[in-house]
């Protein structure tokens, strides 16, 4: 079932970047609707040993019948390559997964929220203050203070940032853990906590739906609708 889910999708993709209607479909210009070189069996191997984790199964199938990375949902799919004998994902966030980490569980819950409504309400406002230096100090401390909980590497260990749907938003594939194989997405620049995509039905997203899905709002007749 895994394999069948993209039968045929490279080609779909490829068509696509020869329509008239490629450059109408978000993130286009970024991706340019090139799809990396799938990767062989044995490279796939020697990646999941580098990283010490068995990527999910959607994912490695897709890495092998489809590409390595490339064009996909929002920027595209972050690509997966090695780098002077290491293998890594390259893009914009791709450094916020620590690869070190990979085969620890996911976390099942975020931070308290009874903690993030309280740093929340203790966010400076600058009437407050007399003088623009004050406050320019106070939001600073904020802000580290924030980062400390939001952005806590903890967090997203167990994870690979996906994609960028730009201004600092992105998608996270969870590797590891009970949510292994599904999608996240991390609004915390818009300061909107790590959330799981869900279905209609509120199912978690799964990578073949995440990128299938896509696809078939790209081949529609206007993508923007």
């Amino acid at each position: 079932m895994t394999d069948q889910a993209w039968t045929g999708v490279r080609q779909r993709v490829e068509a696509l970047g020869a329509s008239c209607k490629s450059n109408k479909v978000f993130g286009a210009l970024g991706h340019k609707w090139v799809l990396e070189e799938p990767l062989s069996h044995a490279e796939l191997a020697e990646l999941e040993a580098q990283v010490k984790v068995r990527l999910p199964e959607e994912f490695r199938s897709f890495l092998v019948r489809v590409g390595a990375g490339g064009a996909g949902p929002a920027y595209g799919v972050f690509p997966v390559r090695r780098v002077q004998g290491r293998w890594l994902w390259e893009g914009d966030g791709a450094e916020l997964a620590d690869l070190s980490r990979l085969a620890e569980p996911f976390p099942e819950k975020g931070p308290d929220p009874q903690l993030l409504e309280e740093l929340a309400a203790e966010q400076p406002e600058e009437e407050d203050f007399d003088e623009v230096e004050e406050f320019d100090d106070a939001i600073e401390s904020w802000d580290e203070r924030w980062d400390d909980v939001m952005f806590n590497p903890d967090r997203t260990v167990g994870a690979i940032v996906i994609a960028t749907r730009g201004c600092a938003l992105r998608d996270w594939l969870v590797v590891s853990g009970p949510h292994r194989g599904t999608m996240w997405s991390d609004d915390r620049a818009d300061e909107v906590d790590l959330a799981p995509r869900l279905n209609d039905d509120g199912t978690p997203v799964t990578f073949a739906r995440w990128y299938t899905d896509w696809l078939h709002q790209a081949e529609r007749p206007d993508p923007r609708g």
